[in-house]
């Protein structure tokens, strides 16, 4: 239940059909309006129910205050301890601090009595146990009076230095939750403070009276409604509400919007989780909504009504919903720029969460302040799909480092270069050109933006930073010796674009090179190392039987955690190896560790094209969803 003049702030408000006289009392104090603190204490002396009604529908069956603690909505049992919150606006906080304080009799009666002569009521009061500090809220337009009394009361006390100062903090609001279960629910004050938190809202001060019937915090005005909405969330009175920006409506995040689009109904319905995309943003247009876009039009509304794209104001509409407590951006881009706001995002409580592995294989100083950062706050960073795009790969390599166990190498061949080379490989046949299947491997999502982040091996050496980074090493990119698959002349073009345009001037090299391997595989040559575009890479010729090859290679990235360091490059394994068996587009990443010695731990899958990635960033949405009180 929300009193009066905040059901507008959260929408989903319930009406309790009962309320005690305790709680009644509580929520009148904190202003609901329809009732009077005084008005409590004659039907509390003779036990007499009061019934609320709503004029506006005298059908409805009202709220009913009765000496009975127990309270139902609908006819349901309310299983919360807390049975509503209520706030009071226009406040400020006065400190009153010293060692001198201590241990002296008659401190706080003399701060009181300066109040009282001036005629300013006091809201609520903390005092540190040490006896070191009294702070106490009272209405804003009394402040200015107050403080001039304790500074002229104590002024040789200031003097002295017995008192350290008489400090105003304006702008203040107090919120309280109120429950008469609360007294005998453990847990209330450590969930309602965690709500606090992880909505990135300070407290300035608390109280809670020894009835346990109230808990009091003393709050920035500014926060006072994202702390209503996230409170009221995260006892179970309401869904938990997630503003939600997309950046980058490429393949990866229109897939994104449309699995949100389909699994909406559900998540509402059975896990209590409402997801509201707040915006959408490429890099020439954005589209901003108040109350979250409706996904089965997004692309329609995105050229009907999309406006220029600002990235900061995208991110000033999508977190200054005060409405919705919990804001998570969600960078589905490539973008370097758009990753160096993640520290400034996570610094003002956005959560972030993406594929994008610029910002954690970025210059090692700015990595380890991002992480440095994210670790001190409540704001979660999750970046699973930035190493095998829907696979645990991150999660399990955590999972081993938290349980005890040691990394001594990962090995990997990535979901973008092996989609890329298989995809090119199996489909560079007949009269196609190359040029035309890495055209169709970029089209179909097998390949980056920008296909010489595959090719080069760049894409590649970033997961291998980022797992080295994870594991504990220090390393920069540049630290990662690197085996291109580039053509040398095409190193230094301006962008992906040109790159296209000029690699089918190579063609006719590369129909060779596969013309002189078709015959050496017709001569029984069945494993033909070639300088193809600019490295040694395998062709395996299976002339309608079983290869009779011993060995194959493998373009890898590998972190060797003994020697702290990483390379990526081509690697000879048998046919017997789990990574000469690959098919598709698959991951495969082998962790050796102390516990997985003799025989890695192997995790494989699709690691390639826009659904598998798309629904690994959606479990990352859903993993922040249950840190934020959504029953997992």
């Amino acid at each position: 239940m929300i009193m009066n003049n905040f059901s507008l702030a959260v929408s989903e408000a319930v009406i309790l059909t009962k309320l005690s006289y305790q709680e009644a009392w509580e929520m009148s104090y904190f202003g609901a309006n329809v009732l009077h603190p005084r008005t409590i204490i004659p039907v509390m002396r003779y036990d007499i129910p009061i019934v609320i009604r709503n004029i506006f529908n005298l059908s409805a069956p009202g709220t009913t205050i009765c000496r009975s603690a127990s309270a139902d909505v609908d006819g349901q049992n309310l299983d919360s301890p807390v049975k509503g919150f209520a706030t009071i606006d226009n406040l400020a906080l006065v400190n009153v601090e010293g060692t001198g304080m201590a241990g002296v009799p008659g401190t706080a009666s003399a701060i009181f009595s300066a109040v009282k002569d001036v005629g300013a009521n006091v809201i609520m009061i903390s005092q540190a146990s040490s006896e070191h500090s009294v702070c106490f809220a009272v209405p804003e337009k009394e402040v200015k009076a107050v403080a001039d009394a304790l500074q002229s009361r104590f002024r040789q006390a200031l003097d002295a230095g017995r008192l350290s100062q008489v400090a105003v903090i304006p702008n203040c609001s107090i919120l309280a939750a109120v429950g008469q279960k609360m007294a005998s629910t453990p847990g209330v004050s450590a969930t309602l403070f965690n709500a606090l938190a992880k909505a990135n809202i300070n407290i300035r001060a608390i109280a809670q009276g020894c009835s346990e019937y109230n808990i009091t915090v003393v709050l920035k005005r500014e926060d006072c409604i994202r702390a209503l909405r996230a409170v009221h969330s995260r006892f179970y009175l309401s869904r938990t509400t997630i503003a939600m920006g997309i950046i980058g409506p490429g393949l990866i995040g229109a897939t994104l919007l449309d699995q949100l689009r389909d699994q909406a109904a559900v998540l509402k319905e059975e896990f209590n989780i409402d997801l509201r995309v707040m915006g959408i943003t490429g890099s020439r247009t954005m589209l901003l909504s108040e109350v979250g876009l409706d996904l089965s039009r997004w692309r329609e509304l995105l050229k009907q009504k999309g406006q220029v794209a600002d990235l900061e104001k995208f991110t000033q509409h999508v977190h200054g919903n005060h409405f919705i407590p919990n804001t998570v951006l969600v960078d589905c881009t490539a973008d370097s720029n758009v990753a160096s706001c993640y520290h400034d995002w996570l610094r003002k409580g956005i959560h972030v969460i993406t594929p994008n592995k610029k910002a954690n294989s970025g210059p090692l100083d700015k990595y380890l302040k991002l992480r440095a950062l994210q670790r001190q706050s409540y704001t979660h960073y999750f970046y699973e799909a930035t190493v095998g795009a829907g696979l645990p790969i991150i999660s399990t390599l955590r999972g081993l480092l938290e349980t005890g166990d040691r990394i001594l190498r990962i090995e990997g061949i990535f979901r973008r270069v092996i989609g890329t080379l298989s995809y090119i490989f199996n489909n560079f046949t007949g009269n196609r050109t190359f040029s035309e299947v890495v055209e169709e491997a970029k089209v179909a999502g097998f390949t980056e933006p920008d296909p010489r982040d595959d090719l080069s091996g760049t894409d590649v050496a970033r997961k291998v930073i980022i797992l080295a980074r994870e594991s504990g090493l220090k390393l920069e990119l540049s630290d990662i010796p690197v085996q291109t698959l580039v053509p040398e002349p095409l190193h230094a073009t301006a962008s992906a674009e040109e790159f296209m345009k000029q690699l089918p001037e190579f063609d006719k090299d590369l129909a060779k090179e596969r013309q002189d391997a078709e015959e050496s595989g017709e001569r029984g040559q069945n494993v033909i190392l070639t300088p193809i575009i600019g490295a040694s890479m395998v062709l395996l010729l299976q002339n309608g039987g079983e290869s009779e090859c011993s060995e194959v290679l493998r373009y890898v990235g590998v972190v060797d955690a003994i020697n702290q360091k990483g390379v990526v490059e081509l690697r000879r394994y048998s046919k017997s190896h789990p990574f000469a068996q690959l098919s598709g587009s698959d991951n495969i990443i082998a962790f050796t560790t102390t516990r997985y010695k003799e025989q890695p731990l192997i995790v494989r899958g699709p690691g390639a094209g826009a659904q598998v990635t798309a629904g690994g960033i959606f479990s990352d949405i859903l993993r922040l969803a249950s840190y934020l009180g959504a029953p997992s």
